[in-house]
């Protein structure tokens, strides 16, 4: 499929930044553990795009963590046609992204999810975010994140953080239980003013969201955890399934789209209870 220049560079930053973010994971583990790589197609019979799941566990620091690329394209199942921006006024799509989910060893250093994509049906727009999802109240960790997501929005747009710290709170929500999942981030969605603007701020949420996680980790892995601690991460973690199986854009879309099924439940912990 040919695609256009901004198809290109996002889709090689997509993908570079899978590749600089894996390498820093690894240095985390003192690189003794390593990502397993598995690169999957769309459709098996058509050229339809595919992408590359990675994905580490057992480590000393990770319980859990995938980063996936995708580039898929093709045509739009017809049900999700009045659904997707532009679907309706030309039924082929192209789309590529890259998604993060983390889960910790130490209950004490939170859950963490960044993702940002570029669609393109009958115009183009991107979007993505950055929440994090601690397992006990700390209101230094929530305002140390909120100050440097502020910072970090402040050098495109200062409406920019407020417009969208609020649409994560409103968008990671689980109303079946009346509670948020975590402490909020930034969550934004069909950005496509200025494209040239619109990829500078989609980049600077990836190098952000790289220096969030190292700063945590650096942070909270000190701090001792026991086996209580440690069910009150299981417990936890049950809700982060509650909203990924229930409510994330991501997982339906993908879903919808017939992506590679273990690349999309990536972001399930590898082990969570419910009371």
């Amino acid at each position: 499929m040919k695609i256009n220049i901004k198809q290109e560079l996002t889709k090689q930053w997509f993908k570079n930044l899978q590749e600089i973010i894996c390498k820093n994971i690894e240095e985390i583990e003192n690189n003794k553990i390593r990502f397993k790589s598995k690169k999957w197609k769309r459709n098996k019979n058509k050229d339809e795009g595919g992408g590359e799941s990675k994905l580490l566990e057992n480590g000393r620091v990770f319980d859990k963590v995938g980063v996936n690329f995708s580039e898929v394209y093709g045509k739009f199942p017809n049900k999700l046609k009045g659904t997707i921006p532009g679907a309706k006024k030309k039924s082929k799509f192209w789309a590529s992204g890259i998604s993060i989910v983390m889960h910790m060893k130490n209950p004490h250093v939170p859950a963490m999810h960044f993702n940002t994509r570029y669609i393109n049906t009958s115009h183009g727009w991107f979007g993505g975010g950055i929440d994090i999802t601690p397992c006990f109240k700390d209101d230094k960790l929530k305002n140390w994140l909120h100050k440097n997501l502020k910072s970090m929005c402040n050098r495109h747009n200062n409406q920019y953080y407020k417009n969208y710290s609020k649409w994560c709170d409103k968008y990671f929500y689980l109303p079946h239980r009346n509670e948020i999942r975590g402490i909020g981030g930034i969550f934004f969605d069909y950005k496509k003013k200025n494209w040239e603007k619109d990829f500078n701020f989609v980049k600077d949420v990836g190098l952000e969201f790289m220096k969030i996680f190292n700063q945590i980790i650096n942070d909270k892995n000190k701090i001792k955890w026991s086996k209580s601690d440690k069910e009150i991460q299981y417990f936890k973690r049950g809700r982060y399934v509650e909203f990924n199986l229930l409510y994330d854009r991501g997982t339906k879309f993908g879903l919808q789209t017939g992506g590679n099924i273990d690349a999309i439940l990536m972001s399930l912990p590898p082990l969570a209870k419910w009371k």
